[in-house]
């Protein structure tokens, strides 16, 4: 059995691919931890904690455990209180106070813990900055070789980014300019890489279509859960400035068929106005950077894996 990680700085993208893993059969997921960087920390776990103890349908033994990193860069705060809505949903209080307990441990600590306690290597899913896990490689070296692959959402290859903040060239997307230095840690190890930036998602923007598209599903509660959570940060624009980017790194570290990728050398620059940046190069290191995705096959899967969830919902 497959044992998986999941770490997540806690907007609606992080809370939808929990809900997806949870579902996931024949993995055992050994831990979920949350930093405190694109949703506020503490409604994101506690939103976490009430998924896991309404979707935890495989049985999995978890806690969440609480970063203690800290931003270099941190998110618009515009942005990081979908958390605070998600946690507020109906469906997530019905049976009042979150049951699964937060972690003792600090999340890079707790990341090292799992790793070390399972029985094989484990697959790290990260959905938010790599500071964790870059700490966690540096309080023991040793795990690196307990780590199947990091599959990332972060970083941008084409020289677009998303940060707009005074000073700096927009070139970096957010992930990456929170923690620059954590980018380059984890780049600097020999960890197998499986990137999911900015360019990698244009086929799944969250538009009318995808909203109408779960609205037809929600007699099925778990998809009900997820469009109410993506009606928080669904825009009226007609171009989507929301991409499902966390979702779909979580799926394809499930299901790799959905996906196109090419294998690049690349680095990030950690200091001045590309701060975060990640870009070509042939001294940089490799990766496997996600190009493309199927739209219809990833649909399926996130459909097939909610309608799925807990009779604990229903």
């Amino acid at each position: 059995m497959r044992n998986v990680y999941f770490n997540h700085d806690g907007n609606v993208d992080d809370l939808v691919s929990l809900l997806l893993l949870l579902q996931v059969p024949d993995i055992n997921l050994t831990g979920v931890s949350v930093i405190d960087g694109d949703g506020v920390m503490e409604p994101a776990a506690d939103a976490s904690r009430k998924i896991i103890d309404l979707l935890n349908q495989h049985g999995h033994r978890l806690e969440v455990a609480l970063s203690t990193s800290r931003a270099r860069h941190q998110f618009p705060s515009a942005w990081r209180t979908s958390a605070y809505a998600f946690d507020s949903f109906p469906i997530l209080n019905e049976h009042g106070a979150p049951k699964t307990p937060i972690a003792a441990l600090p999340a890079h600590l707790d990341m090292v813990e799992k790793i070390k306690a399972a029985e094989g290597k484990t697959a790290l899913v990260m959905t938010g900055p790599l500071t964790d896990l870059a700490r966690a490689l540096d309080a023991d070296p040793a795990i690196e070789d307990r780590i199947e692959r990091l599959y990332w959402m972060g970083g941008s290859l084409d020289g677009h980014g998303n940060v707009g903040d005074p000073g700096y060239d927009g070139t970096a997307e957010w992930n990456a300019f929170w923690d620059p230095e954590a980018v380059k840690r984890v780049w600097d190890s020999s960890l197998a890489i499986t990137m999911v930036g900015l360019e990698s998602t244009e086929e799944i923007p969250l538009n009318v279509e995808l909203r109408d598209h779960f609205a037809k599903l929600r007699r099925y509660p778990a998809i009900d859960l997820i469009g109410q959570g993506y009606a928080l940060v669904l825009t009226a624009e007609a171009d989507s400035v929301y991409y499902l980017w966390d979702v779909l790194t979580t799926i394809a570290s499930m299901y790799p068929e959905v996906v196109e990728s090419e294998q690049v050398r690349c680095d990030v620059i950690t200091e001045g106005k590309a701060s975060g940046r990640t870009f070509r190069t042939e001294d940089g290191r490799e990766v496997t950077l996600v190009t493309r995705a199927d739209r219809d096959r990833f649909l399926t899967h996130v459909d097939e894996l909610a309608m799925s969830a807990a009779p604990a919902l229903y």
